[in-house]
C-alpha cells in the first residue's frame, strides 16, 4: 500500500480558517489566527495529513484483530478514502462518537486475567493520531525516571537506573503494585491533568468520549466510569501523564523512584526508610491520585533478594566487580518451559523446522534479557538444547529397525547400531548417552540449524 493512496484517504484540501466550524459546545474562537494565538490548534496537528498518515502506517504496522465492528486493518483503506471528508469534519465539529472498545481478556502467569478494550481500526487511528501528538508536549515535563512507553527509553534502561542507585548504597526497595492501574484511572482527575498543558478544548473532548466509549461484552454495551482500557494507542500516554504527578511528587521529596507504566520501584538507602515511603507512598496514590495499591503484594525488599526482588523480569545480584543484573528464577522458568514447549515431539515436525522456531524466540528473548550476567545458564541451555533435539530426533525414527539404519548412516559399527537401536533406555537417558552424542554431534547439530545460544549471548557484550 502505497503512503500515497493513504494520503489521499485521509488529507482534505486546505481551506480558510473562516471556513472551519467549531465543535459543539465551544466558545467561539473565530479563525485559524485567533486559534493559534491562544495555543488551541492541537486538533489541526492532529488531523494533519502527515500526522494521520504516520498513525496509519503505525496502526497497520501493528496489524492488531478487528473491533467491535469487524473491520479489519486491510479494509480500513477503502472505507476511510470513502468516508474521509466527513469523518474529519465531523471529528472537528466535536460531534464524533467513538465506537465502544471490544473485550479480550489474556491470561496471566498467576492464574489472572488481563482485560483488554480492542478499538475499532478507525479508533485505533485517530488514537495514534492524538498519542502522537502528546508526545512533544509531555516528553519535556515527565521525569527522567519513568522509562515505560517514551521513545527512545526501554525495560533495559530502568533496570539499569535500579542498578546504578544499589551501587549508591540504595539497596532497600519498594515495590509498588497498583490494582488494575489501567482500569482504575479516574476520569475527572485525568481531565483536569490534561487541561493544564491541553488548551484545545475540542481534543480534551474527544479524549473523553474516548474515555466515556463503554465496553462490549458478550453482547452487552458496558458503560465506562473510570479507566482506560489496555489495547488502544490513546492508554499508555495517559497513564504516563497520570502517574507523572506521582513521579513529580517524589522527585520534590528527593526519593528516587524508578517506573515502567505501572511497575514501580522506590528506593531508600535502609528498610526503615523503605517502611516508611511505602506508607507515605499509599497514602499519596490512594488519597491524591484515587489509585488501589495493593497491600499484599506491595513490600519492602532488599534489592539483592533472589526471591523477593523482582522488577521487568529482572533481579539483582553482588558479582566480583560489584552489582550485576540478573534474569528472575521465575522468568528463566518461563522462558525454559516455552522452549521445551517448542521441542515437544507432539508438534509433529520436522526437526530444521523447530530449531528455525526455537532460534527465533530465543533471539528475541535475548533481545529483551540479553543485558543480564548469565553467561553459565547459557551455556547450561546449550547443553540442555542439544540434548533436547538429540531426543527429539530419536522419537521422530520412532521403530527400532530405523533407528539402526540411521545410526549406521551416521557411522555406528553394524552391531553397535543394532545393540543400541533396540536399547530400552529411556528417551531422555538415550539422548544424553554416547548412543547420540557421538552420532548426532554439535557439529551436525549446527549444520542442521542448530542456533548456538552462548555465542549468540556473548556477541551481545562486546562491547561491555
Amino acid at each position: 500500500m502505497k503512503n500515497a493512496e493513504y494520503q489521499e484517504s485521509l488529507s482534505c484540501p486546505q481551506r480558510d480558517g473562516a471556513e472551519h466550524k467549531g465543535y459543539a459546545g465551544a466558545q467561539s474562537v473565530g479563525s485559524r489566527e485567533v486559534k493559534e494565538q491562544d495555543g488551541a490548534d492541537l486538533l489541526e496537528k492532529i488531523l494533519s495529513r502527515d500526522n494521520l498518515n504516520r498513525a496509519y502506517k503505525r496502526v497497520k504496522a501493528n496489524k492488531g484483530a478487528p473491533g467491535v465492528d469487524g473491520m479489519t486493518v486491510e479494509a480500513a483503506l477503502p472505507w476511510l478514502r470513502e468516508h474521509r471528508e466527513g469523518l474529519l469534519e465531523t471529528i472537528r465539529q466535536g460531534k464524533y462518537k467513538p465506537q465502544p472498545v471490544r473485550r479480550k481478556e489474556i491470561p496471566k502467569t498467576d492464574g489472572g486475567v488481563r482485560k483488554l478494550g480492542i478499538p475499532t481500526v478507525v479508533d485505533r487511528i485517530i488514537q495514534q493520531a492524538i498519542a502522537q501528538q502528546l508526545v512533544p508536549i509531555y516528553e519535556p515535563l515527565f521525569s527522567e525516571n519513568s522509562y515505560g512507553y517514551r521513545p527512545g527509553r526501554s525495560a533495559q534502561q530502568a533496570i539499569q537506573k535500579v542498578k546504578e542507585y544499589a551501587e549508591k548504597g540504595y539497596t532497600s526497595a519498594v515495590l509498588v503494585d497498583l490494582s488494575k492501574y489501567f482500569d482504575t484511572l479516574n476520569h475527572e482527575l485525568l481531565m483536569n491533568l490534561l487541561r493544564k498543558n491541553i488548551r484545545d478544548k475540542r481534543v480534551i473532548e474527544l479524549i473523553k468520549r474516548y474515555l466515556k466509549a463503554g465496553v462490549m461484552e458478550n453482547g452487552l454495551l458496558v458503560k465506562t466510569t473510570e479507566g482506560s482500557p489496555q489495547g488502544g494507542p490513546l492508554s499508555p500516554p495517559l497513564a504516563n501523564i497520570y502517574l507523572n504527578e506521582y513521579d513529580k511528587e517524589m522527585e520534590r521529596r528527593d526519593v528516587p523512584v524508578i517506573r515502567y507504566a505501572d511497575d514501580i520501584v522506590v528506593l531508600a538507602r535502609s528498610s526503615r526508610a523503605a517502611g516508611r515511603l511505602l506508607e507515605s507512598t499509599q497514602r499519596y496514590l490512594e488519597g491524591k491520585l484515587k489509585l488501589k495499591m495493593n497491600v499484599e503484594k506491595s513490600k519492602v525488599v532488599s534489592v539483592y533478594s533472589n526471591r523477593n526482588f523482582k522488577f521487568l523480569g529482572f533481579a539483582l545480584g553482588k558479582g566480583k566487580n560489584g552489582v550485576i543484573i540478573r534474569v528472575h528464577a521465575k522468568s528463566l522458568k518461563k522462558a525454559k518451559a516455552r522452549v521445551k514447549e517448542l521441542t515437544s515431539r507432539s508438534q509433529g515436525r520436522n526437526v530444521r523446522k523447530v530449531m528455525e522456531n526455537v532460534k527465533v524466540y530465543i533471539r528475541g528473548w535475548l533481545g529483551y534479557f540479553g543485558i543480564a550476567s548469565m553467561k553459565t545458564t547459557m551455556q547450561r541451555w546449550d547443553e540442555w538444547l542439544r540434548r533436547r533435539f538429540r531426543m527429539y530426533i530419536w522419537k521422530q525414527w520412532k521403530l527400532p529397525g530405523t533407528r539402526v539404519k540411521n545410526l549406521i548412516k551416521l557411522g555406528m559399527p553394524k552391531w553397535q547400531a543394532y545393540r543400541n537401536g533396540n536399547s530400552r533406555k529411556g528417551y531422555w537417558a538415550v539422548a544424553g548417552s554416547g548412543i547420540l552424542t557421538h552420532t548426532i554431534t554439535n557439529e551436525r547439530l549446527a549444520a542442521a540449524g542448530y542456533f548456538e545460544i552462548l555465542n549468540y549471548y556473548e556477541s551481545l557484550h562486546l562491547c561491555d
